[in-house]
């Protein structure tokens, strides 16, 4: 408990915000706990060292270690060692506190005085992780709580040979009290290809066994004030939960109604919509295996709580109606501006003709949005990226959704909803009246000046092409609002009595009025009557052969030295963002913009067969350029301020890869926004 609470104390006084770092209470394996180990402490108590050539018990451990700067597992803490050749195979243990990189250790210790100088940072990059003759075997040793093991890990571009992992990994053993226990962790590909060559006294674990015994996985951080309820994800789909309610659910949902903290028994991925839902709220969540059945949870269920999401650990206790009364009306969300309507532009935009190129990017987005919403706007940025394979789209002006409204009478509708007191206060009322509205939208006849116009454009242009209708508001993609997930998308197709054009039209229209975006709206207190809906629209992907999500940078590189793209991808039409229930899909981290861009795996596809990825390197490659590409190109709008060029900065990337039978399946970009933050 002691160490915990060191580990808790050094990370917090650091500032790290994002998650996956690290708390160990290294339990039995303490030299302390066993008086007939030949391990003692070799340490002085008190005593804060530039590093130490044995560790011989938990609390030197303690003195050296420090969360690790790539936290792709949870629930670590990890120190930096280097095997110098020169001198005999000298092993250091560095203060991985004081020195967070290799680097900075051997430049200031291991460089002149009888050893060799230590050049510049780039020729020791260069030198270090990719020379057959190197100087140095750089690597790590890390302790994973929650699976209780210990792991020697390098980093996941080095070259090291396999003898070279041997030889540290055997000085590792040899000096250490948890020796006998070490593991070798390969953390990428490459280096797993290599560490088949490895003799049989050094033994291995993979990412995903390391993941499997892992509990706690913590996604957004931060703290909330609420009533505990439990749920089943289904129960999601008829029961109604508030802005005050903290949730503990069975399983991830599709998606969930506006509420204060989210707890889920199954793991998240980083970008399914609960979890860009939980960022843009700026609400906990965090998955924690067993969660229906902890007891800890289960004593609260119905009571008013604090739960607190951190890197290193969670908590939760009981608190008065009044302190959470208290919390919420100093931590109620300020108001989001949506730009006002422009209600004066008619006719189908190329997406191309949205942007205009005289203006600096972020403004020509601003000024696309109130006449044809977020998501056509970015996509009109995305699609000017020279060489992105975007579908050829065009985009339907909020005005027509606005024309819509008026000539069925559904705005003066809506403004009667609005002010009917019952609607406001009971959310099955609201639900239901919102139904209503939905359905009778559905059936709404189309102003036939908009139909013929729209029937037009897609006789001379997509002649013979099944559309994708997708829903663009100018309540979407905003700075501290993505409004993600909140609306809908369909297809159509001119001619097909089973997918009628202006049945999709209206379907996307009518997804205003759902009722979770009705309720993510209130809870922002924006102006529902100041909400239009444009239309994004081009060919639809009936039969993919792989559907993703990518981030155009590593939410797990906390110490921004191992800079990659977060790839979350899955075999056919299956959704990565809202999975089925039981169903995994690759994510990876790719090092682009490392030498040998190597791939560390965090899960791979139940869809697949076994030992096989949903992507082909080849594949892997042509969308890391895409992403490098999109990372550039938004960076004038997006990127970080020149007084703080370390500040995240990501794109939320949507893609396919999609071919007919017998091709090769070709890389199709649908989407690019600002992601809305890490861990914020």
């Amino acid at each position: 408990m002691r160490l915990r609470n060191e580990l808790k104390m050094r990370t917090r006084r650091s500032g790290s915000t994002l998650l996956l770092a690290a708390a160990v209470g290294l339990g039995a394996a303490s030299c302390n706990e066993d008086s007939a180990s030949k391990w003692e402490c070799v340490i002085p108590a008190g005593q804060d060292v530039d590093s130490t050539a044995e560790i011989g018990c938990d609390a030197d451990f303690a003195v050296v270690a420090s969360p690790p700067l790539d936290a792709t597992t949870p629930g670590a803490l990890s120190v930096k060692t280097v095997l110098d050749r020169f001198d005999d195979g000298a092993l250091h243990y560095q203060n991985s506190s004081r020195y967070p990189v290799h680097y900075e250790f051997v430049s200031a210790n291991l460089s002149g005085d009888g050893l060799p100088i230590v050049g510049s940072l780039a020729d020791f990059n260069n030198t270090e992780y990719y020379s057959p003759s190197r100087r140095f075997a750089l690597g790590a040793v890390t302790f994973y709580e929650e699976p209780g093991v210990w792991t020697y890990e390098i980093s996941p571009y080095d070259t090291a040979s396999a003898d070279l992992i041997a030889q540290a990994y055997h000085t590792i053993a040899e000096t250490s009290f948890f020796g006998e226990s070490l593991l070798f962790h390969p953390t990428s590909e490459a280096v797993e290809a290599e560490a088949a060559l490895l003799p049989e006294d050094v033994k291995i674990i993979t990412t995903e066994e390391l993941y499997a015994g892992i509990d706690f996985q913590p996604l957004n951080l931060g703290e909330s004030l609420g009533r505990l309820r439990f749920m089943t994800s289904e129960q999601l789909e008829t029961q109604y939960v508030t802005f005050r309610d903290i949730v503990v659910l069975d399983a991830v949902p599709n998606d969930i109604s506006v509420v204060t903290g989210i707890i889920t028994a199954e793991f998240q991925t980083p970008l399914s919509h609960i979890n860009v839902l939980s960022q843009n709220r700026g609400t906990p969540n965090m998955g924690l295996r067993g969660a229906h059945e902890n007891e800890r949870l289960l004593a609260l269920d119905g009571k008013w709580v604090r739960l607190d999401v951190n890197a290193l650990d969670w908590n939760i206790e009981e608190v008065t109606q009044d302190e959470a009364d208290t919390w919420w009306d100093a931590h109620r969300p300020g108001a989001v501006g949506v730009p006002d309507i422009d209600d004066s532009v008619t006719d189908l935009r190329d997406v191309k003709e949205i942007i205009d190129d005289a203006l600096p990017l972020v403004d020509a987005v601003k000024t696309g949005i109130p006449a044809f919403g977020g998501k056509a706007s970015h996509y009109g940025a995305l699609a000017r990226i020279e060489g992105m394979p975007t579908p050829k789209a065009f985009s339907v002006p909020i005005f027509y959704y606005l024309q819509f409204m008026e000539q069925n009478g559904f705005d003066v509708r809506v403004a009667e909803l609005l002010a009917e007191p019952a609607f406001s206060d009971d959310p099955a009322v609201r639900d239901l009246m919102l139904e209503e509205l939905r359905d009778d939208m559905k059936a709404a006849p189309v102003d036939p000046d908009f139909e013929a116009l729209l029937l037009d454009k897609l006789q001379a242009e997509y002649s013979g092409v099944r559309m994708r209708f997708r829903s663009s508001t100018n309540a979407e993609d905003l700075e501290g609002f993505t409004g993600a997930g909140l609306y809908t998308s369909k297809s159509g197709e001119p001619g097909d009595p089973d997918s009628p054009v202006l049945d999709a039209v209206r379907t996307v229209w009518a997804s205003v009025w759902f009722f979770r975006a009705f309720e993510e709206r209130s809870y922002r207190s924006i102006d529902h009557n100041a909400v239009g809906m444009a239309l994004l629209v081009h060919r639809s992907f009936p039969d993919e052969e792989a559907n993703g999500v990518a981030l155009t940078a590593n939410p797990y590189d906390v110490g921004g030295l191992e800079p990659g793209f977060y790839i979350n991808v899955q075999a056919g039409e299956a959704s990565v963002v809202q999975p089925d229930p039981g169903s995994t899909t690759d994510q990876f981290i790719y090092h682009y913009d490392l030498p040998g861009q190597p791939t560390v795996f965090i899960t791979h596809s139940n869809l697949t067969a076994d030992g096989t990825s949903v992507l082909s390197a080849a594949q892997t490659h042509a969308l890391g350029e895409k992403l490098a590409d999109i990372r550039a190109g938004f960076m004038e709008a997006y990127g970080p301020p020149a007084s703080d060029p370390t500040a995240w900065y990501a794109m939320d990337v949507e893609f396919k890869f999609d071919g007919e039978p017998g091709e090769e399946p070709a890389l199709f970009i649908k989407q690019a926004r600002p992601h809305p933050g890490w861990g914020q």
